[in-house]
């Protein structure tokens, strides 16, 4: 007997734009809950049209990528009658997720000191680019933004560089998972007690977290961490190291690797090197011992190294492109890539799930939804029907 996923039976409501939102919000979905995408009519989310070139339809592929398993309507925030219909889901939904402006819902009617009232136990998750307070809250806050004013991109790239960002949108991602960690935590709480709360979330913070090593480093030295490229603050060598024909990466992260590399690579003169004797003095001449190890390493090409490496039980691996990452046969094991039907599109590539589950693995139940795909089944679902349906229509619920 198949069991139901774990949120089956939860309600969401996603009040969010582009990515830190409608990403948790799809974790939510991929796990069984009732996501219900709200968004504004004519445009809808801002993703559907972003990125830069066109698919079939008017949506693009991140939009697709970050809003399956969800269901879209379409309301108008701005007008008292859609309004009515958010406070009327609110009374039937566990979580809400939104990632407006600080203050935005508030001044729309929407904010949580009125939605707990129609619903105690609701758990309203507000996710922002530097948080509900402090002096910087009312800034407009993007995952570049985070990075640089959290101090990520200052030990990000190389030294002397000019300032470069993390390749990937850390902060959004990041504060996508740490909001969900504390959604949840706050949906069981809710569970027990009957009574919801709010949850602030910041992609500043969340950028800030990630930064154990660097700034446990600045508090243990009083010195402000600088970038080292691929290299890393706690040992070396451990980075990415020059062979005859690029680069690739590897790690003799302890004592004990770091003489079963001199001894593999026939370089037993390292070991004798009073200045590479502990991991300390590794640390204080790095430079010079990436000198020294790509020495060796540029005679024999990428691929000869990583393999002897791991062969050799040192950890190794090679700098893959995007295309060459998804088209490993690890990536095709791990099932990274998959293609869901879309009613537009045909088959889009999603990114798989990033975690598996054994007892109730996460399922695609429903494609990225067109803009206003599900109002009308939405709204009959909480007793609006067609006639009132129309009066809200006339009442510019739903956009003009």
């Amino acid at each position: 007997m198949t069991r139901p996923l774990p949120l089956q039976g939860v309600r969401v409501l996603d009040i969010s734009q582009v990515m830190a939102g409608p990403y948790a919000c799809m974790l939510l979905g991929d796990l069984g809950a009732d996501v219900i995408k709200i968004e504004p009519p004519g445009t809808g989310d801002q993703t559907r049209g972003s990125m830069g070139f066109k698919m079939k339809g008017a949506d693009s592929l991140g939009f697709l990528n970050m809003n399956r398993n969800k269901r879209s309507i379409a309301l108008d925030l701005k007008t008292e009658a859609g309004k009515s219909v958010v406070l009327q889901l609110a009374k039937e939904a566990d979580i809400l997720i939104e990632n407006y402006r600080p203050g935005a819902m508030r001044r729309l009617g929407l904010g949580y000191e009125v939605l707990k009232e129609v619903n105690p136990r609701l758990v309203y998750t507000s996710i922002s680019g530097f948080g509900q307070t402090g002096p910087w809250a009312d800034r407009p806050g993007f995952d570049l933004m985070a990075q640089a004013m959290s101090g990520v991109m200052s030990v990000t790239g190389y030294p002397d560089s000019p300032p470069v960002k993390a390749g990937v949108p850390v902060a959004d991602i990041g504060c996508a998972l740490f909001a969900i960690y504390a959604t949840l935590a706050a949906y069981i709480g809710a569970k027990n007690t009957g009574q919801g709360q709010y949850v602030d979330a910041a992609l500043f913070d969340s950028a800030m977290a990630f930064s154990v090593w660097d700034v446990c480093d600045y508090w243990g030295t009083g010195k402000p961490p600088q970038p080292l490229g691929t290299s890393n603050k706690m040992t070396a060598p451990y980075q990415a190291m020059a062979a005859s024909d690029g680069y690739f990466v590897m790690g003799a992260n302890n004592q004990k690797l770091w003489v079963q590399l001199c001894t593999l690579m026939q370089r037993e003169d390292l070991l004798r090197d009073p200045r590479f004797s502990t991991i300390a003095l590794r640390l204080a001449n790095r430079a010079a011992l990436q000198d020294e190890l790509e020495a060796t390493f540029r005679s024999q090409p990428k691929d000869h190294w990583v393999q002897t490496l791991l062969d050799n039980g040192i950890p190794a691996g090679p700098i893959l492109s995007y295309p060459e990452a998804f088209g490993s046969e690890h990536a095709a094991a791990r099932k990274m890539r998959m293609e869901i039907d879309h009613p537009v599109e045909g088959k889009v590539p999603n990114i798989g799930f990033a975690v598996k589950l054994s007892g109730t693995p996460q399922q695609v139940r429903r494609h990225p939804p067109l803009l206003g795909e599900h109002t009308a089944e939405v709204l009959a679902e909480i007793g609006i029907g067609e006639d009132q349906q129309k009066r809200l229509r006339e009442q510019g619920a739903f956009g003009k």
